[in-house]
């Protein structure tokens, strides 16, 4: 049987699910895209359901994706409703639910010489995910987020993070929680700062370490710029005094990965 209806009852809750509220009362999220889910489920997220549109599905280069995912919980819809619950094109006609993990900082299994980016009050999801999919390119031990202004879950995290959201480690916490844990465990913080005295060149990335981004708008709180073990900048050479937030977490996390000989 194919859902047609506008008005099918799960198809109006797919909708409410863009809503942070909703998601965080339902213990639910969306997942959009053959290959989001396919990273999804080989990190053994919970598939609660899914929905596939198999004209656009045919096309997937994941067809296995929907393998071992009982017949209750796969359901057929048409192009209408597929268009009224995707978020983007080219999604290969599948959007799934799925069940949120826990994100604290005990969850957290680090290597033996951790790297980690930590990002203090981020509030643009399209920046959290382009983060995101940084930090698997560089296989960086976790993305630590403090006091975050975007939920983790929202649907233009997972789109722009293409799956990282998956495959890196996250935890979610307080700043204080943040540098306390840090200092426990003996790895040292760099927080990024325009008016900084040393150009991240000039660090050494290679012991134990955590990077510290701050928001476009206002950088990072008075709170990291002293509690951080150091300051560090990015050379700005044009008219123009900073870069996006997450082109420059991009710059000092390879940076580090080029230290590490990665």
């Amino acid at each position: 049987m194919i859902i047609t209806s506008l008005q099918n009852p799960a198809i109006k809750n797919i909708v409410k699910l863009s809503k942070s509220r909703e998601r965080k009362n339902q213990q639910l999220f969306l997942i959009e895209g053959a290959r989001e889910l396919s990273l999804a489920r080989a990190s053994d997220f919970f598939i609660e359901a899914v929905y596939v549109y198999r004209e656009m599905f045919a096309g997937t280069k994941y067809p296995d994706v929907l393998d071992g995912l009982s017949g209750d919980r796969v359901f057929e819809i048409s192009q209408p409703v597929f268009q009224k619950i995707a978020y983007r094109e080219n999604s290969d006609g599948i959007i799934a639910l799925a069940k949120p993990k826990s994100h604290t900082l005990n969850d957290l299994k680090l290597s033996s010489n951790p790297f980690l980016i930590i990002l203090e009050t981020v509030e643009k999801p399209g920046n959290l995910g382009a983060i995101l999919r940084t930090a698997d390119a560089a296989a960086v031990d976790a993305v630590i987020i403090c006091d975050p202004q975007t939920d983790l879950y929202n649907p233009n995290v997972v789109r722009s993070s293409v799956g990282g959201l998956f495959t890196v480690q996250t935890a979610v916490c307080t700043s204080p929680e943040a540098i306390g844990w840090l200092k426990a465990s003996n790895i040292a913080s760099y927080a990024a700062e325009l008016q900084a005295a040393e150009f991240y060149q000039n660090i050494d990335f290679i012991h134990p370490c955590a990077i510290v981004m701050g928001t476009e708008a206002e950088g990072l709180t008075d709170f990291w710029l002293k509690n951080a073990t150091k300051r560090i900048k990015i050379p700005m050479r044009g008219k123009i005094d900073s870069l996006n937030v997450s082109v420059s977490t991009a710059v000092l996390t390879f940076e580090a990965m080029r230290q590490r000989g990665f």
